[in-house]
């Protein structure tokens, strides 16, 4: 048990399942002339916000939460830093999805019917944002397009507990993901249990960080592999629809195919020969409802923008009381067995 009483306010959304919690009032300035510094200083500073709005007992072992803070990039409307359970994104599509709506219906970006635009800075870099803005009625879809994403490096071995040595593939989609068919764990996205196959995507993302070396070609901050994305057998470019489990940070499971996901599969189809410029693909998760990928460009040096699309949806606003002697202050994770402690 640490530090005083504190009060939060956030609202709460989802994009295709996928909880997005914005923090709107409690948490403090972040020091720092850059986002990624910020990011830093969110870490090692102020990480009891964090705590405080993702774990238990005020958030549960898949939350995910925004963190807005003033924009450096002078051509972006708001800055975020995305959190979750282990710690802190580098760049989040789902929640993307979600702040496109909030920061119209919040008054930080002016609609401009019938489609909105606008900069989001993300710790990876500004993402250009379009949002259905109609000039009555509801606000539609939200696209935005990726940072530079690509594909590398390929074919990586990993050594797993109970499948031995499997063949991964590393893209980057603003974060790093391993990717990986289910066949090749000697599983079936569509009949496997969830459980063996989130527990695969766990072994791999630990194995990952352990047997592999990741390096961000423009920034070390960026350079750390994120998550793990087990697909089905139909691969964009060959279809218009797949489905994929997303796995990230320290075993959370995305109840969306991922946006940053999509970007990092969309390369690497792309590198395969599979899909060209505007071939659309349609990409679900566990709840089964589809973020759209389309390649928007393919820069000189090989690196894509590829656009997501998708829609976000309120699910709450409240707030928090987090009191001193509140025995469970700094949260909790639930531990794997009882004899292990809560941390």
């Amino acid at each position: 048990m640490t530090g005083a009483a504190r009060h939060y306010r956030y609202t709460d959304l989802h994009a295709a399942g996928e909880p997005v919690r914005i923090v709107t009032d409690g948490a403090p300035d972040l020091a720092g002339a850059t986002l990624l510094e910020k990011r830093r200083d969110a870490m090692t500073r102020h990480d009891i916000v964090r705590r405080h709005l993702m774990l238990e007992p005020r958030g549960h072992a898949d939350m995910y939460g925004v963190w807005p803070t003033p924009a450096d990039h002078p051509d972006c409307a708001l800055a975020v830093l995305f959190m979750h359970n282990e710690g802190y994104s580098t760049m989040c599509g789902h929640a993307t999805i979600a702040l496109g709506r909030w920061m119209i219906d919040t008054g930080i970006v002016t609609p401009t019917p019938p489609v909105t635009h606008f900069n989001l800075q993300c710790p990876c870099g500004p993402v250009a944002v379009r949002v259905d803005t109609p000039a009555t009625g509801p606000i539609g879809a939200v696209s935005f397009d990726s940072v530079p994403v690509f594909a590398g490096p390929l074919a990586q071995t990993l050594t797993l507990p109970g499948h031995g040595v499997v063949s991964v593939d590393i893209a980057y989609g603003g974060a790093y993901y391993a990717i990986v068919p289910a066949r090749r764990l000697g599983l079936d996205l569509a009949t496997t249990p969830t459980e063996s196959l989130v527990q695969a995507g766990r072994d791999i993302i630990r194995a990952g960080r352990e047997q592999l070396v990741i390096r961000h070609p423009d920034a070390a901050d960026l350079g750390f592999l994120y998550g793990c994305i087990v697909t089905d057998d139909r691969l964009p470019g060959e279809s218009s629809a797949t489905r994929n489990l997303c796995i990230f940070g320290g075993g959370q499971v995305d109840r969306s195919a991922t946006g940053s996901g999509i970007a990092a599969r969309l390369a690497l189809a792309h590198q395969q020969g599979l899909i060209g410029p505007g071939q659309a693909c349609d990409v679900a998760g566990l709840s089964g409802i589809a973020f759209r990928g389309v390649i928007r460009d393919v820069d000189g040096d090989g690196r894509l923008i590829v656009t997501v699309t998708g829609t976000g949806h309120y699910s709450g606003h409240g707030s928090f009381e987090v009191e001193t002697d509140d025995p469970l202050h700094d949260g909790f994770e639930v531990p794997a067995r009882l004899a292990d402690p809560a941390s």
